[in-house]
């Protein structure tokens, strides 16, 4: 390898081109291959970029250049050689020059612009076709980037020359040759992409904080695009009507993105947040006129999605115009020509891999479309999102899918009310009644997982509209369904209830599924049909005229009371226990019992003796495997239903007793189950003689349903329940993500302006070096849990008085950081830094795991550099001898020697590799005990005031007491509940986070506070004492906290809890308790006692006392009583308790009467 690479360079140090050619052809093969080509790489620079050179020998050179690392020395040749070939006669070798800006490092970039802003003015003026468009692709992938956006917010001179040459852009997109063209639309198109989602500045590594300056610099940027484009966009469509078929994909998104910010307004809101004092021809066009010109760009665009062979073209036409359809006054044509196109390439096979888009692309935009082009899109969709693979994409699309389907179905029955003429097929048996859904729906078992998914997201769907509706007060997408949904429901309260009932009539074969265990989906479906009961009062009948129901009402309690009876005849077909028990309560909880036909009694086909048979079989289960039944609950269940159920009708009763004391008598029965037997039947019984007393073994319907596994107190470990949570969190999201959006950053800001919080703070810089170091260096880290990376901002400062010719900043890594390309540390080159002139620089690095990690960072400044170097001294040699020149231009000034400061690591909190997890209380105290790892520690801290008075003054939001903990606010953290003891002071926080690797961690925090012993003047001192525990679902995670309790503690508190280690924490306990009991002595002496004839038992009571405290000094406990007696004789513990409850009661009568004055 070692000759090969001697061969490369001695071809590179040739003047022949073709070898020269060649050689970086072989050095880019060997590059392609993994190989380390740095030295390759220094001699192109210094032979080809440096040195004149062929067009092609500089194309080649830079292509090695931007497959390998320079030093800052390789990258300062770099740019002198571009700037040379700036003033090169011929145009293709400055075009060649031109297309490196693109790699040139941040730091050195701004100079360059600088000084060579005339010579990149004039590339746009040239001749020559390649140079223009040269300069148009290269400063279109520059000028749109986060680092340039942060050097024209620090420099105004290169902000008006990027500002101008953005100008010069636009106008190269009417550029005669279809090249240039082409690149100049795909670079406005690329600035109006990164205003929306940064994806190229996030691809080149850049983590930067858009403050409120470099905002409104972009924003300034694209509302003048947008208003080129929108006054020039009859000629640029038809420029982009001769374009080649090929290249006319470019043009579509430049032109629908700025019509539709015009169209929609949002063009308007983008210029306030540019902040720009002159409004430079502002679009004022009326409605009418922006309606023509999104007609125009429609009607230009149309004819591409019928008539192009290209399958990307049609693609990027029909997402784009879809895009164009939601505007305000757009056609259903638009989007309904859009989606059948975008659909006919779902069999092509290179379109494979993208029918995900293509069906979140149709389904998304599916309510654009007239009712009938719903109706007849619905069933080949549905079967579309059936055979997507991947989870979150089929869940999205099935959760649009299923809201579509409830529009559907309230809009036409809307209609209808309101006198239109009906359209068949728009209700939701219709819409699901595809031959292949039905036999998935009506199948007991089943390989795919697709029909829990479609009725746990139906039902969840239903449960989304009985929930008030998110006011839009933009125009757009989401408006559109908003008004569909408000149309149908009419903003009834119970309207929702229509289409749920037709869903709980469709979904009903789930009850008879055998889904291996899991039980979801058909949870979804009983909660739903529990919720619907409730609401129609089922227990009561169908409700007549004349007691004010309405003909609808009437209708849906009918049907309700038949899908009841045919979910108890489905009760023989049913297939699990577990579902059995869990249908009995929910048809037994809410049938109506009085409305059975008394004839009926011994007809097996009656619903009450199916339901006792039924019963019967879960009692006397013997099949006990955790996939079908989980006896502990199923019977608990059965015989709660079996209470109720006997309690409200006088033959149930009889029966039920029977089933009772047959299971009492059985060896089934436990001694908990057959004490809850003995119970039940007294109740029956007492009932049975006093009627008019149900209430003793019955209550209300509340519409609860208990079963589902929030409710569970004992979560089973088993893989079906794995998969249950699983999917419930898939749904939830999709759900989530489709009817509670949360807004994008950008969204905020078009929507609140500049002022809105969505605008992130800059960190806090934290200084490395020491007071009296020459270079003084601080430092601000930025997290970005998407991509696991932490990006290490350093700003560097000459604080000498001379000029520092070259500093290098090394940065080594420690912990679970890890450089992208594998090398042990990171070098920095710096030239010429000027006195208290700032210079900026970066590290980008990944996380491997969760653990404590850090930045090491170096200084290496030359004070000796550029003295005594061998390059002065020329000797006598001819000028003429290219050799000498070439060896001339390759000597460098010598180094000498360094210094080196060593600075300050740069730590990264715990938390900052942590992202918050929401969930419910329910939820998180079930999943708290089945966390293995656990850590315990305690804290302290000191806040100003007594405890009383600041907890009283936390209803205010005042409160010092929490002050210890403010910061956790701030941190990564999900708060998922408080518990506030206000009259100790005391406090409960539960927090949830999980790690950028998906570790689950929770953290309680309990608080109690202490006044101080030293009592200052004015108001008291006190310490509140903290527990921290953690738990968490890996012990490598806890063992990273427990390695340093303080860190973690000033991690979350930023510094403001000081740990206490557990021997100080028992003596101060010890402490405590001892104080406490000489202040109860000392009461006790100092309080006259009544002469009673009870004063011996006193005196036995202190003596009692006497023994207890001594016997506290030797073990630190609390002694217990001896025996049983009759006596009062409390303990302190319980003293203390009374007393608490005492000042809880004094309080509350406070607060009561404040509330009543």
């Amino acid at each position: 390898m070692d000759i090969l690479f001697a061969q490369i360079q001695a071809d590179l140090r040739s003047n022949d081109a073709l070898r020269q050619t060649s050689a970086l052809l072989l050095a880019l093969q060997q590059s392609a291959a993994g190989r380390d080509i740095s030295v390759i790489a220094k001699s192109a620079v210094e032979e080809i970029v440096a040195a004149p050179a062929s067009a092609v020998c500089k194309k080649l050179a830079f292509d090695l250049i931007r497959s390998t690392r320079l030093t800052a020395d390789l990258w300062d040749s770099v740019s002198t050689g571009i700037r040379s070939d700036l003033h090169f006669p011929d145009p293709d070798v400055t075009a060649a020059a031109l297309s490196i800006l693109a790699a040139i490092p941040s730091y050195a970039l701004a100079k360059l612009i600088s000084d060579c802003n005339a010579e990149i003015s004039a590339c746009f003026d040239s001749p020559s076709d390649n140079l223009r468009f040269s300069i148009t692709e290269t400063l279109g992938c520059i000028l749109a980037r986060d680092d340039l956006v942060t050097l024209c917010e620090n420099n105004v001179n290169i902000l008006d020359k990027v500002s101008a040459w953005w100008f010069r852009i636009a106008n190269n997109m009417l550029d005669k040759s279809d090249n240039v063209s082409k690149v100049a639309f795909e670079s406005v198109g690329r600035l109006f992409q990164e205003f929306d989602s940064k994806k190229m500045s996030r691809l080149a590594g850049d983590k930067l904080v858009d403050s409120e300056n470099s905002l409104a610099i972009r924003s300034n940027w694209v509302s003048s695009m947008v208003d080129f484009v929108w006054k020039k966009r009859n000629a640029l469509m038809a420029r982009s009507s001769i374009l080649p078929v090929e290249t006319f994909r470019a043009t579509v998104f430049p032109l629908v993105y700025a019509v539709k910010a015009v169209a929609s307004g949002s063009v308007e809101v983008i210029k306030k947040l540019s902040k720009s004092p002159k409004e430079n021809g502002s679009v004022t066009d009326a409605t009418a006129e922006k309606l023509v010109g999104v007609s125009d760009l429609v009607t230009h665009l149309a004819p591409f999605l019928a008539s192009s062979l290209d399958p990307a073209l049609i693609f990027e036409v029909g997402i784009n115009m879809l895009y164009l359809a939601d505007v305000p006054g757009g056609k259903p044509e638009w989007a309904s020509q859009s989606i059948i196109a975008i659909l006919t390439l779902w069999d092509r096979q290179e379109f494979a891999s993208a029918r995900e888009s293509i069906v979140r692309a149709a389904v998304t935009n599916l309510h654009l479309l007239d009712l009938h082009m719903q109706v007849s899109l619905f069933k080949r969709l549905l079967v579309m999102v059936r055979n997507l693979r991947a989870e979150s994409d089929r869940m999205y699309a099935l959760a649009c899918i299923c809201r579509t389907a409830l529009c559907v179905d309230l809009f036409a029955k809307e209609s209808v009310r309101r006198g239109q003429k009906p359209l068949s097929g728009t209700d939701i048996a219709s819409l699901f009644e595809d031959v292949r859904i039905r036999e998935d729906l009506n199948s007991v078992t089943s390989k795919s997982l697709f029909r829990e998914e479609l009725v746990a997201t139906l039902v969840e769907s239903c449960f989304q509209l009985s929930l008030p509706l998110p006011e839009q007060k933009n125009s757009g997408m989401e408006s559109r369904v908003i008004g569909a949904l408000a149309y149908g429901t009419g903003y009834g309260a119970l309207n929702w209830t229509e289409p749920a009932l037709e869903v709980v009539e469709v979904c009903r074969p789930c009850v008879k599924w055998d889904c291996e265990g899991r039980t979801y989906a058909i949870d979804c479906y009983l909660k739903l049909l529990v919720r619907l009961c409730h609401i129609y009062d089922t227990r009561g009948g169908v409700k007549k005229v004349k007691d004010g129901a309405s003909q609808d009402q009437i209708l849906n309690e009918t049907r309700l009371q038949h899908l009841q009876r045919d979910l108890v005849k489905d009760l023989r077909e049913v297939n699990t226990l577990r579902i059995c028990a869990r249908l009995i309560w929910a048809i037994s909880e809410h049938i109506d019992i009085e409305g059975l036909d008394p004839l009926l009694a011994d007809d097996p086909e009656d619903p009450l003796n199916i339901i006792v048979s039924n019963i019967h079989k879960v009692l006397f289960n013997i099949d006990s495997s955790a996939n079908t039944t989980n006896r502990l609950q199923d019977v608990q269940g059965v015989l709660l239903c079996a209470q109720r159920l006997g309690s409200r009708h006088p033959r149930a009763g009889q029966l039920l007793t029977k089933e009772l004391e047959e299971f009492r008598n059985s060896t089934l029965a436990d001694s908990v189950n057959k004490h809850q037997c003995r119970l039940i039947l007294q109740r029956i019984k007492y009932i049975f003689s006093h009627p008019d007393n149900r209430w003793a073994g019955v209550s209300e319907a509340r519409g609860d349903y208990p079963f589902s596994h929030h409710k569970l107190t004992v979560q089973f470990y088993e893989s079906s329940a794995a998969q249950d949570r699983k999917l419930e969190g898939l749904v939830h999201k999709a759900i989530l993500e489709l009817w509670r959006p949360d807004p994008s950053e950008l969204t905020l800001l078009l929507t609140k302006g500049i002022d809105s919080t969505s605008l992130k703070v800059a960190p806090v810089a934290h200084t490395l070096t020491g007071s009296s170091d020459p270079c003084y260096i601080e430092a601000y880290h930025l997290s970005d849990a998407g991509d696991g990376r932490i990006t290490l901002h350093l700003k560097v400062l000459n604080l000498t008085e001379l000029e520092l010719n070259r500093v290098d900043i090394r940065v080594g890594l420690s912990g679970s950081l890890y450089f992208m390309n594998g090398s042990p540390q990171a070098v920095r080159q710096l030239r010429n830094l000027v006195s208290q002139d700032p210079v900026l620089c970066s590290v980008t690095v990944g996380v491997s795991h969760f653990e404590r990690c850090g930045f090491w960072v170096q200084v290496l400044y030359y004070p000796f550099y550029g003295s005594g170097a061998v390059g002065d001294y020329e000797g006598d040699y001819t000028e003429e001898d290219p050799q000498i020149m070439r060896q001339k231009r390759s000597l460098r000034p010598e180094l000498g020697e360094p210094v080196i400061l060593r600075c300050q690591p740069y730590k990264i909190p715990l938390t900052d590799l942590l992202l918050p997890h929401k969930i419910s209380p329910v939820e998180f105290f079930r999943l708290w005990p089945s966390l293995p790892a656990i850590v315990e520690h305690t804290g302290t801290y000191i806040y100003e005031g007594s405890g009383f008075k600041a907890t009283a003054a936390q209803q205010y939001g005042s409160s010092p007491f929490l002050s210890g903990l403010k910061s956790l606010s701030s941190k990564p953290f999900h708060r998922v509940c408080s518990h506030i003891i206000r009259t100790v002071a005391g406090f409960q926080l539960c927090y949830a986070a999980k790690t950028w690797h998906g570790g689950f961690l929770g953290m309680m925090i309990f608080g109690s506070s202490e006044v101080s012993r030293n009592v200052d003047l004015g108001d008291e001192t006190t310490t509140m004492i903290c527990k921290f525990v953690v738990r968490a679902s890996d012990a490598a995670i806890t063992k990273q906290i427990e390695s340093d309790p303080q860190g973690w503690l000033d991690d979350l508190t930023d510094g403001a809890v000081e740990y206490m280690p557990e021997d100080e924490v028992k003596v101060a306990a010890a402490e405590r308790l001892r104080i406490s009991m000489e202040r109860i002595a000392l009461l006790k002496a100092a309080q006259p006692r009544p002469k009673t004839p009870k004063s011996d038992d006193e005196e036995d009571e202190e003596k009692e006392e006497d023994e207890e405290k001594k016997k506290e000094k030797k073990d630190g406990e609390e002694d217990k009583p001896k025996g049983p007696t009759t006596l009062s004789k409390i303990t302190a513990e319980e003293a203390e308790h009374r007393a608490l409850q005492a000042a809880v009661l004094q309080e509350w009568h406070i607060l009561c009467k404040d509330r009543k004055g």
